[in-house]
């Protein structure tokens, strides 16, 4: 099989790490969650394989994080059309907490809903086929807003998605509850919604367009050197930082107790997708 003949595959672990290089010793460059399909752009010995997100973002993963069928994949990712929205979630066997787990899912994963639901509980299906049972409000059906008509509503919603992460630990590369680093912070809040940005601390005119402090409105992102925060309003910033130890809100007033000084002065750029 060359290169251009690979196709896609599916996550099937709850964090996939996408590594800069082939070797499980090697720094986290992204994670992979659950039902995530990415592209298969070349393989390595030892059951590595090169991929790239649909967001573009590309680093190795080992074949035993995935689901190794293109066709499957594909199909996959017409039909999950649900993201986990809780936290850590326990995918259980039948509808019940007294049974066994079949898949741990974090905030972000990507299942299948059957239709079926006994009480609070829906099935979902897993990228390994096997069917399994959660809460119902901890699954929520993938959005598609309108940036012009529904500015005030996906606003609103960043705000309150990435609020979700407050005091998840500080992870290089990380994008799930359990660790997390200031680009995936923002990019996953924002995939939540039904927008895909850059991965990365950068302002990149194909996702986002520069505007100035006056303009900046919830939700924009302000950009640093080698960082990156989301603007929640009244003077405040939430981000992920190795420093805080993890996701904590600063505030750009010098007359607030949560003042950072950084954040106030080192602003590179904001950008919005509006």
């Amino acid at each position: 099989m060359n290169k251009a003949d690979l196709g896609y595959a599916i996550i099937n672990k709850t964090v996939a790490a996408i590594r800069t290089k082939p070797d499980t010793k090697s720094s986290l460059d992204d994670e992979g969650l659950l039902g995530m399909v990415v592209k298969l752009v070349h393989s390595e010995n030892n059951g590595w394989y090169y991929v790239e997100t649909h967001y573009k973002y590309r680093g190795y993963i080992h074949e035993n994080d995935l689901v190794m069928d293109n066709e499957r994949a594909l199909s996959w990712n017409r039909e999950a059309n649900h993201f986990i929205v809780h936290s850590i979630v326990d995918v259980m066997k039948e509808p019940n907490y007294q049974n066994y787990v079949l898949q741990m899912a974090t905030r972000g994963a990507s299942i299948k809903v059957t239709g079926n639901k006994k009480k609070e509980w829906i099935e979902v299906i897993l990228p390994s086929l096997e069917k399994g049972w959660i809460k119902e409000k901890y699954a929520e059906e993938k959005k598609k807003f309108n940036l012009k008509e529904d500015e005030d509503i996906i606003r609103e919603r960043l705000v309150k998605t990435v609020s979700k992460y407050l005091g998840t630990q500080y992870r290089w590369g990380g994008k799930s509850p359990l660790g997390i680093d200031c680009s995936g912070l923002c990019s996953i809040a924002y995939m939540l919604n039904g927008v895909i940005i850059w991965r990365d601390a950068e302002l990149r005119d194909e996702y986002m367009r520069k505007i100035t402090r006056e303009e900046m409105g919830k939700g924009d992102l302000l950009f640093y050197k080698g960082h990156v925060g989301m603007y929640i309003g009244d003077d405040k910033v939430i981000h992920s930082a190795s420093s805080k130890c993890g996701v904590v809100i600063n505030s750009l007033n010098k007359d607030d107790e949560d003042y950072n000084e950084y954040l106030h002065k080192e602003l590179i750029a904001i950008g919005t997708i509006f």
